[in-house]
């Protein structure tokens, strides 16, 4: 058992990756987590898997102890693991209407699972066991955002969440920086801060500015369709772009489930103001003239079954580009999806089309804190201790170095990882050991450990193909009465197949031929057989295909 008055702080993602936020903080005998959420698969290591979420073994074993989920905000990268771990645990879930109405809406896809959601505003206090948790409104990309100061009888912790400072935000959605101050001269124990963009200096762009930009590039364009490719989640921007409809006397076709989701989730709760009467089927877009159409679309990542990606590919049946077409991605890749959206636009390109992307023009603005912002928040939380989170090692390396710069003490400032326990408490911070974490893999609907077989059968699959063998034999002498035949698929090129599946086949009747005595327990001949062809074919070929062997008794 830890000590008393110390509070303990496990991280389950969020830490030295961008993505799968996820931490649980300990006190006594209670436990409550902040954001549970997912990341796509990156990589070629992956294949087949939809998402990637937090090992939450820690928390199954001490489910009893948990008094409540705490959500910062709706992104996929803090709510998109809740249907896959929720039945596990089965605790209340707190967030802003938005956030739950956006996890509700994920959790209709899941029948069986049962979450009492539970809405909290800005400024609202919530008591969970030894922990008081307050919410503090913050600007970010999606509305609804939180950062929590939490109190317990160790000290308070500050948790910005994601967040910028945006002095004109949209909808007056402004980060609560008095909040901010008044915790800091009441004295703040621990801050840990997103640190995504310490990267980059100065302050980050106002999002009034992207409406600016795009008023502009509307007037411009006036007479061609407009084409915008946006993230889905970002209520803001297509606010802006519903405004801009309206202002320009244009009918509205949303692509995309995710968009059309969102848009009528945010509408349902008041987040988003829009005329009905201004909205139509995407089927018909050749009903109206070029310069009273705005498409809004999913696929501003490069997603290769996206709205975009299938116009750009000219697999989209509704829509042909052309000329007269003017596609606005506003947004900027997510790290690792670069050349996808790369792609996309050379494609786009090909159509002729007027393509506007962030390079170009003013047409996103990041959600997350520039340098002097996260400055700005030390300077008025005054913390006593720092983790810095929410990025890769790197990111978190420069935050402390800000945070140095600042005259924060080195001795006070802890890098964590994921699975590890931080010890904190009014006498100092520390590493205190480790606990089961890391990731799990959501394959359709399942749900499962990131080395099973599957996935390792796929990895071979892609990799070195596969060879399967069909061979009868004589279930009394152990003779082979047919064959072998070998199938192969992702093995070799064709004109060099025949020689080499004619030479393995050989190999196959001379090893079975050879043994002193005919073998009649078929198990022992596939994994003989398995064992021969895998040899034959690396020694060849230098490749380890999957092998089956399938034997038919006559």
């Amino acid at each position: 058992m830890h000590g008393k008055n110390t509070l303990r702080i496990m991280f389950l993602g969020g830490v030295g990756e961008i993505g799968k936020n996820m931490m649980a903080l300990e006190y006594g005998r209670d436990i409550i987590i902040i954001d549970c959420g997912a990341t796509f698969p990156y990589g070629d290591d992956m294949p087949g898997i939809d998402l990637v979420v937090p090992d939450i073994t820690y928390l199954v074993q001490n489910k009893d102890r948990i008094r409540g989920m705490l959500i910062t905000h709706g992104h996929e990268d803090h709510i998109g693991a809740i249907p896959y771990v929720i039945g596990d645990i089965n605790c209340p879930i707190y967030g802003s209407r938005l956030a739950l109405a956006l996890i509700q809406n994920k959790l209709k896809e899941f029948p069986k699972l049962k979450a009492k959601l539970i809405t909290v505003k800005p400024r609202d206090i919530v008591n969970l066991g030894a922990f008081s948790v307050e919410f503090i409104n913050v600007c970010h990309s999606i509305a609804g955002s939180f950062a929590m100061a939490i109190k317990c009888p160790a000290g308070m912790m500050v948790h910005t969440g994601d967040f910028k400072i945006d002095y004109t935000p949209i909808n007056n959605d402004y980060t609560d920086l008095e909040r901010f101050a008044e915790l800091g001269k009441q004295g703040v124990m621990l801050l840990t801060s997103e640190s995504t963009n310490v990267e980059r200096e100065g302050h980050s762009m106002s999002e009034r500015k992207v409406g600016a930009t795009l008023d502009e590039l509307f007037a411009k364009y006036s007479d061609d369709r407009i084409f915008v490719a946006t993230f889905a989640s970002n209520v803001y921007r297509l606010q802006q772009l519903l405004d801009l409809a309206e202002k320009y006397h244009r009918k509205v076709a949303f692509t995309g489930r995710s968009m059309v989701n969102v848009t009528e989730t945010a509408y349902k709760i008041g987040e988003i103001k829009f005329n009905r009467d201004n909205f139509i089927d995407i089927d018909r877009l050749n009903n109206f003239p070029d310069k009273e159409i705005l498409v809004i679309s999913t696929g501003s990542q490069g997603e290769p079954m996206s709205a975009l990606t299938r116009m750009a590919n000219d697999d989209f049946q509704k829509i042909k580009l052309g000329e007269h077409d003017c596609i606005i991605i506003s947004a900027s890749p997510i790290p690792g999806n670069e050349k996808m959206v790369n792609n996309v636009i050379n494609r786009l390109y090909e159509h002729n089309c007027h393509i506007i992307y962030n390079d170009l023009a003013d047409v996103h603005a990041s959600g997350h804190a520039y340098r002097e912002e996260l400055k700005l928040i030390h300077n008025l939380v005054k913390p006593k201790f720092f983790m810095p989170v929410h990025g890769e090692f790197r990111h978190q390396k420069l935050h402390k170095d800000l945070a140095m710069s600042m005259g924060e003490q080195e001795r006070n400032i802890v890098l964590p990882q994921i699975g590890d326990v931080i010890e904190v408490s009014r006498n100092g911070i520390k590493k205190a050991g480790t606990i089961p974490a890391g990731q799990r893999y959501v394959d359709g609907l399942g749900y499962g450990d990131p080395e099973s077989i599957v996935l390792r059968d796929r990895k071979q699959l892609s990799e070195d193909g596969v060879a399967v063998v069909v061979l009868g034999l004589n279930s009394v002498t152990g003779e082979i009465t047919s064959g072998p035949d070998i199938i192969s698929r992702g093995l070799i090129y064709s004109n060099e197949a025949e020689d080499l599946i004619k030479e393995a086949k050989q190999t196959i009747v001379d090893s079975i031929n050879s043994q002193p005595e005919k073998q009649t327990d078929f198990s022992i001949v596939k994994n003989d057989v398995k064992r021969v062809l895998g040899n034959f074919l690396y020694r060849k070929i230098k490749r380890r295909p999957m092998i089956l062997t399938i034997v038919i008794e006559n």
